[in-house]
Order: structure tokens, then sequence, then C-alpha cells
């Protein structure tokens, strides 16, 4: 579904690059050859997969820039002058955003706004590829899944930032970069929705996978909300592997005949949507420990059903999903306990992971 040659000695820049998808991201584009800029908030955890790869080292450039501060992306895009942007940072949780409606908003939304204006300070051609989330779409609990043309919405914080991301770069797009007077109109711009993702170096907060593992470490029982709903789980590589497919298409084709110009889905098979509590017990299978219901009345609001249609992806992009619920978690297993008893070992478990994945 790659092509390593489109991407060698291409500049790439990434924002949210010391994040986990970020992090594996820059590592992918660096063994197929990129030239790579990182533009990003330090890693929000202890410990993280970017300090943990070393590839602070490794990148090509290295910049610590938060994208609520519009002159220093634009001066950073205007100095790299980029020719794929991969758009992944975000304030990326649902339980935060209920603390912090207001940051998730501008980090979410002006910060998407300020990375599209800085898009303007490209002289060359540039595709860029904006990461929102499958929980932009207006929820109604159906069981089947959701298409890239079905309404927008969002009931809390998070999701419904995402959605009016969306809005933004639809009408970013209409506005200044599609137009063929346009000093802009050779750049392209699509949205990736994905989410629930899963796989090795994950350390983040209120996430099931993570909280699951530091529990089974620890000893002690896994805590679970909403042990009844289900999510489209998929492994890391899986998303990463669309958002390096669209570029690939995004950059080839043309101005205004581009079609790529659109939003895709990126989610897994209809039989990776499953429930929590059958991740959890996926999980016990590989790690074996104690899960406990821990849901109350008075919690936040969280869908119960939420699944993807990615017809589109396939048709337009030839990409589909490679490995099955149980291989991603059983690799995300398997890399945890293998880190967890020689942490010098995370880029080989990633190499070893990433290039299972290409193989297959």
């Amino acid at each position: 579904m790659n092509n390593k040659n489109f991407w060698k000695q291409k500049r790439v820049l990434i924002t949210g690059h010391t994040g986990f998808k970020g992090s594996w991201l820059s590592l992918w584009l660096k063994e197929f050859g990129s030239e790579v800029c990182g533009l990003s908030l330090e890693p929000l955890t202890q410990p993280n997969l970017f300090t943990k790869l070393n590839l602070h080292k490794i990148l090509d450039k290295h910049c610590i820039v938060d994208i609520n501060n519009l002159s220093k992306v634009e001066d950073t895009f205007n100095s790299f002058q980029p020719e794929i942007i991969f758009h992944l940072a975000a304030q990326p949780l649902v339980k935060k955003s209920y603390l912090e409606p207001v940051y998730t908003w501008k980090t979410n939304v002006m910060g998407t706004i300020n990375i599209l204006e800085s898009l303007k300070k490209i002289k060359g051609k540039c595709a860029i590829v904006i990461v929102t989330t499958d929980k932009v779409y207006q929820n109604n609990e159906w069981q089947y899944g959701y298409r890239e043309n079905d309404p927008l919405g969002g009931y809390d914080p998070y999701s419904s930032s995402k959605a009016a991301a969306e809005i933004a770069i639809s009408s970013w797009r209409s506005s200044f970069f599609t137009k063929a007077n346009s000093p802009n109109f050779n750049h392209a711009i699509a949205s990736a929705r994905a989410g629930n993702v899963i796989g090795g170096g994950d350390w983040s907060e209120n996430r099931i996978l993570p909280d699951a593992i530091k529990a089974l470490a620890n000893g002690a029982v896994i805590k679970v909300r909403n042990p009844a709903s289900k999510r489209p789980w998929q492994h890391v590589l899986e998303p990463l592997s669309g958002y390096i497919s669209l570029a690939e298409k995004l950059f080839s084709s043309e101005g205004l005949n581009n079609k790529y110009n659109s939003a895709y889905n990126f989610g897994p098979n209809q039989e990776s949507n499953r429930s929590v509590k059958d991740l959890v017990e996926c999980v016990l299978s590989y790690w074996p420990g104690q899960w406990e219901d821990i849901s109350t009345i008075n919690q936040e609001h969280e869908a119960k059903n939420l699944n993807l249609q990615i017809d589109k992806a396939f048709q337009d992009l030839n990409w589909k999903p490679k490995w099955t619920f149980e291989e991603a978690i059983k690799k995300t297993i398997y890399w945890h306990q293998s880190f967890s008893e020689n942490p010098l070992l995370a880029k080989d478990l990633c190499i070893s992971d990433l290039n299972d994945y290409l193989s297959d």
C-alpha cells in the first residue's frame, strides 16, 4: 500500500511528533528515507515513546512550538518549506476536554486554522493530511459504520472541537486553496478520521489499554468504565499506513482534479468493532490478571456504539487494515512486556512491528 521510493528525500513536517502516533510516524518516515521536521510541545507523559526512541537525535529538525502560536508556526513552515505535512498535534483526550474545554477548542480548532494559515507560506507544491477523529460524526448509536458524508456533530468538547476543525478545513480549502487564480492552488488538503488506536509505547492517561497495562505491570486490578461500549480498535500502524497512502495520492494529483481533496475514514474491519470488555478480556488472555467495572451513574457522557465505513479508502487508496483485533492486542502486549524487561529495546521493538506490518 505504501511506496517507499516515493518518500525518499521528501521534506515532511509532522506536527505532534512527540506524541504516540507522531513518534511512530516519525520513525516510519525516517526508515523510508524522508527528511523529517517535527513541530510539537514537549512530550506530555513519562515515560514517552519519543524519548525512548531517541527521536530528537534521529529527526532532521526538532522544533518545540505550540500550534496556538501562529507566528512561530509560520516561521517553521517558512524555513523548512515542507512538501508534505501531517497535522497530528491536538488535545486528544475526551476526559481532559471536560476539564479544559476552552483549551481543547483553542488547540483543536484555532490550532488547525493556524496550520492552514501557515500553509500559505509554502512556496512549492505541498500536500497536507490533517488528522481529526472517528468521533466527528453526529453519533446516533447506530450499529452500521459512519460514512464520510454523514452529518458531523459531537457531544463532548473534544468530539465537537474536532467536528468544528473539519468544517474549518473544508472552508479554508474552498476559500483559499482550490481556486485556479489562487497563489496556493498547488496545495492539496485532506482530513483523516481514525481513533481508538493501540500499540506499543502508549502511556497516555485515561486510555483503556495503557491503563490496563499499567495495572497489570503493578499487579493491580484493571478498572474499567463502560465495559459494554463498542469501539473500532486498531493497531497504530493501520491508520498511519492510511495517512501515508493518502499523502502519496494527494501529492501526486493535480489542482481542481485532485479528487483526494476530501475526508477519509481509516478504521478496522467490522470484526474489530468490539466492546471494552472484549478488549480487556483479550488482554488478560496474554497477560493474566483481573478487572472490575467502576462505571457510575454520574460519569461523563460516552457513546455506546461507534464504528466507521472504510469503503472510500479502499476504493480510492487501495488501503485496507491488515491485522485482526487479536493480533493488534497481542503485538501491543508483547511490546510492553519486552520493554519492561529491557527499556533499551524500544526502537528495536518498533522496527520489528513495522517490518512485520509492511511484510504482511
